[in-house]
């Protein structure tokens, strides 16, 4: 027993064992090296990538008096985008709220004579677009508002489908998007690079929360940078339907 005990003990410092011994550490420091390189080049996608988007459409980014310069000279747009977020039985969230109360601003100040309201209704309990147009008419009868200035797009699931729908579907191609700036500079860009005529006018921002949603903007910018660089269809598109006075719908 000793015997093999001291044979086993030989055999590992032959040189050969040394090699085998460094070849596996050298091959987890490759690998760990290679992690590190494509982790590394990751992160510095994500952050030009993000860069871009925003340098891209900050540009873009107007006041509601600039957006109304816009329509006085070069006639209005042909909608105002107003892009949906999460409701409830009791209506809609306050930064849904933000988003109607902007563009029922825009509506007022001559802006565009239609409003298209795009949002999630995938299911029959549970729909965006309604709520949206309800609000809005709710609060909306001082400015002249009614149902036949407004549009709803019920398959507006995402940022970007709602921009290739307002376009592909709703037959857009000047238009005003209104959402938080955080959110803005994304569907601005899509919409940009989708081939729209577009401005778009930042809506009041939440401030409990806000690094949350900053933070999940970050990888929503790239996913739709590469959407929109290869130009996918939304699973969901349908029929024509016309943006026109007074609303089909």
């Amino acid at each position: 027993m000793n015997l093999f005990i001291n044979l086993v003990t030989i055999t590992a410092h032959f040189p050969i064992c040394d090699r085998i011994g460094f070849m596996k550490k050298n091959t987890r420091n490759r690998r760990k090296t290679a992690f590190a390189i494509v982790l590394c080049a990751a992160v510095l996608l994500t952050v030009i990538i993000n860069l871009f988007v925003v340098k891209t459409a900050d540009p873009l980014i107007v006041t509601p008096d600039e957006a109304y310069r816009l329509a006085a000279d070069g006639g209005e747009f042909d909608c105002i985008l107003v892009l949906g977020a999460s409701v409830s039985e009791y209506g809609p969230s306050d930064i849904l709220a933000y988003r109607l109360d902007k563009g029922l601003e825009l509506f007022s100040l001559g802006v565009s004579n239609i409003i298209l309201l795009s949002g999630d209704n995938g299911t029959i309990e549970y729909n965006e677009v309604q709520a949206m147009k309800d609000y809005m008419l709710s609060r909306g009868s001082d400015t002249g508002l009614t149902s036949a200035n407004i549009y709803l797009d019920y398959a507006g699931f995402s940022t970007y489908s709602s921009a290739v729908r307002s376009k592909d579907i709703f037959g857009a191609k000047r238009i005003v998007i209104v959402t938080q700036r955080y959110h803005l500079y994304r569907a601005v860009y899509i919409a940009k690079m989708i081939g729209l005529d577009v401005v778009g006018v930042a809506a009041e921002d939440m401030t409990q929360g806000q690094a949350a949603r900053n933070i999940r903007e970050v990888p929503a910018r790239v996913k739709d940078f590469f959407l929109t660089l290869f130009k996918y269809t939304p699973g969901v598109m349908g029929d024509p339907v016309p943006l026109e006075y007074p609303s089909t719908q």
